[in-house]
């Protein structure tokens, strides 16, 4: 007779075998079999999070640099409701991970018992495959199948609800072996179609996103992009797919973009999109492409080629493989010369986000400078993790990233996210290189107990919180939509460098430009948790604006 093991180890045996490092999760009663599993799993690192919210931005985050699903773990109706803020984050940014959910016992389902919902349904709109596993027996091919799902095509989160009892049953020994997930080649004639499109272009350009990024292809770009000539920006939240200090580089389309980037956005004749769906805010309300532009579109998802703009070339296939065709076959071909036309285009670019020499902020301090300090004093493999807030056009239009997987950020513009982000990005790197959250007050404070975590685990996690005292990018559409009437986003916070004090961390507040550099400093050099505060004045709303202009160009 074959050996026996129970449900739950098999689980965490195969996502061992797979590669799996790391789960999150708050415990629950539910899935005990599932934690005694990881408990004998010494490879996957479990980690308690102070609330699943947190659980699923840090697995998410894990999946974004490691390309590896993570697990986040959360009881029944209650903690798999906290979770899904995370996991829609996954599901929006393409990012593989495994959603363990605990389900109420077999014997007593379907009787509304403690905190019973049904959880299939209720995560099948906000992941690729959600199922509730029907018995132990089942559960090693379902978890190896949910592995499967979660990282091929286009990657997503995985949900599989898994009632109490069925994680002690006993099941065979023998797992089954892992499938090698396809890999989509390119039509050889539609790339020849495609770089005469490019080569004929007047003002030809790249758009780079985040199959770039997860097929580790941005060195095959920065070569392709040389070979033709072909300027490069980056889509939203992707400011790492291409390095930006390279001549090439024309900004990203992402909130706080300069207006030159958007602009030469809209007026590219022949656009290369690859790895990106083209959304709503890379496209700034589906404006680019522009009129009369013609798109090649690359993607791995067939489901996302052509989706939001019509293809005139559409392939579905992986971004690095594509590039490499598209460089060999451009390697074969007379370019035309675009040096003067690109020269001055990252001329403009550089010229409107340079750090301001004079700052025009009045009071308290300018958010720019603070992302101009920051640029010179984290080394280039630093990673930089963003919340969603109006201080995120500051940090997108002025920092410089000039590796792959440095920057991480929810394209669902899910706030709470920096904190988790960074305790997983400090865990992925082994404390290795500088791990810094960028928030504002509002997102901050959300998943700021995440700090817990951090201290827990001797992690150097360093915050960067700009405190205005309010939802400033709500606070934004309220000013244009009904002037002087403010409802709902002022906002109270504590000290946040006594909060950093009780972390075990440094915390430093400063009000006046010149304490930037030393703020910085102090909190840096200080090892373990850090928040450094920037006070911004309620007038600073956003960059470039600021609402005592906002209110003059609606006065009568």
């Amino acid at each position: 007779m074959s050996e026996r093991i129970r449900a739950g180890v098999a689980a965490a045996r195969i996502l061992d075998q797979r590669g799996v490092q790391f789960a999150f999760g708050v415990p629950g009663e539910s899935f005990l079999g599932l934690l005694d599993a990881l408990y004998e799993t010494p490879n996957i690192q479990l980690i308690g999070t102070r609330h699943e919210g947190g659980a699923a931005f840090m697995a998410e985050a894990v999946g974004k640099l490691t390309g590896i699903p993570a697990i986040c773990m959360g009881t029944r109706g209650v903690g798999t409701a906290n979770l899904t803020i995370g996991i829609h984050t996954a599901f929006q940014d393409s990012t593989p991970l495994l959603a363990l959910v605990g389900q109420v016992e077999t014997s007593i389902r379907h009787r509304e018992a403690l905190q019973e919902v049904e959880l299939a349904p209720f995560l099948s709109h906000i992941t690729k495959w959600a199922v509730e596993v029907p018995t132990g027996e089942r559960l090693p091919d379902i978890v190896s199948e949910a592995f499967r799902r979660s990282i091929s095509g286009r990657p997503g989160p995985v949900a599989l609800a898994l009632r109490g009892d069925i994680l002690d049953e006993e099941v065979s020994a023998e797992l089954p072996a892992a499938s090698d997930p396809p890999t989509a080649a390119p039509d050889s004639d539609k790339v020849t179609s495609a770089l005469a499109l490019l080569e004929r272009a007047e003002r030809p350009l790249i758009i780079a996103g985040g199959g770039v990024l997860r097929s580790h292809a941005t060195a095959d770009l920065v070569a392709f992009a040389e070979e033709t000539g072909t300027p490069v920006v980056t889509a939203f939240r992707r400011h790492d797919a291409f390095p930006n200090d390279h001549p090439l580089y024309l900004g990203s389309l992402s909130i706080g973009a300069p207006a030159a980037a958007i602009e030469r956005a809209r007026k590219a004749d022949v656009v290369l999109a690859i790895g990106t769906r083209l959304g709503e805010t890379t496209t700034f309300a589906y404006t680019v492409p522009g009129p009369g532009a013609v798109l090649i579109h690359v993607d791995v998802s067939p489901e996302v080629v052509g989706r939001t703009f019509p293809a005139t070339i559409g392939i579905a296939a992986d971004a690095a493989k594509t590039i490499q065709l598209f460089t060999r076959g451009a390697a074969k071909q007379q370019w035309p010369d675009r040096s003067a036309a690109n020269r001055h285009d990252r001329e403009v670019f550089e010229r409107e986000t340079a750090i301001p020499a004079t700052s025009s902020v009045r009071d308290l301090v300018d958010p720019a400078l603070v992302i101009g300090e920051l640029q010179k004093r984290l080394p280039d493999d630093a990673v930089i993790t963003c919340d969603a807030g109006n201080f995120y056009g500051w940090l997108s239009r002025y920092f410089r990233y000039r590796q792959p997987g440095t920057f991480l950020g929810p394209t669902s513009g899910a706030m709470g996210y920096a904190v988790p982000a960074a305790v997983a990005a400090a865990l992925v790197r082994k404390n290795r290189v500088p791990t810094i959250a960028i928030a504002g007050d509002g997102g901050f404070l959300m998943t700021a107990n995440e700090l817990a975590v951090a201290a827990q685990h001797g992690l150097n996690v360093k915050c960067v919180v700009f405190n205005n005292s309010m939802y400033g990018t709500i606070r934004l559409h309220q000013e244009r939509a009904y002037p002087g009437r403010v409802a709902g986003t002022n906002l109270a916070s504590p000290d946040f460098a006594r909060l950093a004090e009780a972390f075990g961390g440094m915390g430093v507040r400063i009000e006046q430009n010149v304490d930037i550099a030393d703020g910085v400093r102090q909190v840096f050099e200080h090892p373990g948790v850090g928040i450094l505060e920037v006070a911004v004045a309620e007038d600073t709303i956003a960059v470039g604006q600021s609402l005592e202009r906002m209110r003059a160009a609606v006065r009568p």
